[in-house]
């Protein structure tokens, strides 16, 4: 038997520090379209959002057959970071079919360990908003001011946008052109993590985030453990130069500044209560690097419960892995049936726009393979994060011959095709 000729189209939108991927596979007259994610930062943005949602739904329209609405088969929202999800909230997707909606198991109120850990970082990201607000202002310290207003965008980050989420959900009045079937992954049993699509030879794989209960441990805002440092400690710690390393913690408060938790419960919520056990709030009100340190925290916890998956055509491999970070990446490298199926992809989505702490060392220079895998980096300049991308790891992924196509500076090839006004870049690969 003779299976049809496939081909798979990934076409990354340059919204700006923010993600939106349409991918097209086709087979002869047939074709299966998903997009995955559609958003910005409020402090990267490339152009207006709304200008790429209508991009997106004219492409669609311009794609689907006559008479009939824009469609999409599957929408993947990663995780509900803003710089992943705002774009949904806009009432232009009222004309797009959708067939299914894809979102991390976190978002589903009916499981009791997505409820917990949910509303621990959601709780916990409101309450650090209302205490960095209260932090006193200091116009004379450049630094302070920065650090405040760098955790102040992580924190609302982190928060997502509640109209997006109604309408990937179907809720309070929100939707497509239709109310599509939702899946929360990864589906507790295991067998639902391969998904067939309507296209044959056409899988998903996912692999990510995990349910595992010390892997959800990790992604909670942490409970025992006092703030990390800073993030410029981060960043500038010895050995955090080159591709996923990750750098000591360096605490900020000695034992001295304890406190228990009736102290400061009726300011903070039980969520940040347990995680500042260990802080004396007045102190913690006039430190904006620890402010800086709790929304990397949560930013961390968040990403990791990322969609991580690989679309499978006819044995040609794209590998998706939102903002996936070192917990996430370790579920996925230490088992080898996955650390197989991200081995020596034809396509790569860089995740977290190329900073330090995601895509780890062992992925670049054991598992990528040096077989000219092609990345996209989905990127915008944010003032705040000027070491983003990482040179580091985007030289580290030039060792292993593989081409980088940023959404900020495109070049177009005999494979890259960019769009008008860099609005788009897209790369084609036939299957096998």
């Amino acid at each position: 038997m003779i299976m049809p000729a496939s081909s798979v189209t990934v076409r990354m939108y340059n919204v700006g520090f923010g993600d939106a991927f349409l991918i097209t596979v086709k087979q002869h007259d047939r074709a299966w379209r998903m997009l995955v994610d559609c958003g910005v930062h409020s402090q990267g943005k490339a152009r207006p959002l709304l200008d790429v949602v209508r991009a997106i739904v004219s492409d669609l329209t311009e794609a689907a057959e006559p008479g009939t609405p824009p469609t999409l088969d599957v929408v993947v929202a990663t995780h509900h970071h803003a710089d992943h999800i705002t774009g949904f909230a806009y009432d232009d997707w009222d004309k797009v079919r959708v067939g299914e909606v894809w979102v991390s198991f976190v978002e589903d109120d009916s499981d009791e360990d997505a409820k917990a850990l949910k509303n621990g970082l959601v709780r916990a990201a409101k309450n650090l908003n209302t205490l960095i607000g209260r932090a006193p202002a200091a116009p004379n310290d450049e630094t302070r001011t920065l650090a405040l207003a760098l955790a102040g965008t992580l924190a609302l980050n982190s928060l997502g946008n509640e109209d997006a989420m109604d309408r990937l959900l179907g809720r309070n009045g929100k939707h497509f052109l239709n109310v599509p079937k939702v899946r929360y992954l990864t589906d507790k049993y295991a067998l639902l993590n391969h998904i067939r699509t309507s296209l044959p030879d056409v899988n998903v794989h996912v692999l990510g985030p995990s349910r595992d209960p010390a892997q959800l441990k990790r992604m909670n805002p942490p409970t025992s453990a006092r703030w990390l440092a800073m993030q410029q400690a981060l960043e500038t710690a010895p050995g955090s130069d080159s591709a996923g390393s990750q750098p000591p913690v360096v605490p900020l408060f000695d034992e001295s500044s304890s406190v228990t938790p009736d102290q400061v419960s009726h300011e903070i919520g039980i969520e940040l209560v347990s995680t500042l056990d260990t802080l004396d709030l007045p102190a913690l009100l006039d430190d904006a690097s620890e402010f800086l340190a709790a929304a990397s925290i949560l930013e961390r916890s968040v990403n990791n419960t990322s969609i991580f998956f690989v679309l499978d055509v006819d044995g040609t491999r794209l590998v998706f892995v939102g903002d996936s970070q070192q917990g996430a990446w370790d579920h996925v490298l230490q088992d080898p049936a996955a650390r197989a199926l991200v081995s020596d992809p034809a396509f790569y989505k860089i995740g977290h726009h190329g900073s330090h702490n995601a895509t780890p060392r062992d992925y670049v220079t054991n598992v990528i393979g040096n077989h000219e895998t092609y990345a996209m980096l989905p990127y915008g300049k944010v003032e705040q994060w000027g070491d983003i991308p990482k040179a580091a790891l985007l030289a580290a992924f030039a060792k292993m011959n593989t081409h980088i196509i940023r959404a900020d500076a495109p070049v177009a090839d005999a494979r890259v095709h960019v769009g008008p006004g860099n609005l788009w870049s897209e790369i084609t690969f036939p299957a096998n």
